[in-house]
């Protein structure tokens, strides 16, 4: 989803459908998945409180936004 709300200290994990590799990185730079392969998964822990917007790096038209209660 575009917009994702979780509760402090959820674990999110991406799944890769597509064909290409994408990634899961932070517009403030705080948080990377690194690149996910075709058919992997990438996770990231949100421990803190707070708005997190992202973006896919090879692909930045590609966003969401998870918030932590």
């Amino acid at each position: 989803p575009a917009r994702l709300e979780v509760q402090r200290g959820t674990t999110v994990t991406w799944t890769n459908r597509g064909q290409v590799i994408h990634t899961v990185t932070a517009n403030d730079g705080s948080f990377d998945s690194g690149n996910i392969d075709s058919g992997a998964k990438g996770s990231i822990r949100f421990s803190r409180p707070g708005t997190y917007e992202y973006h896919c790096t090879p692909h930045p038209f590609m966003r969401g936004v998870v918030v932590v209660r």
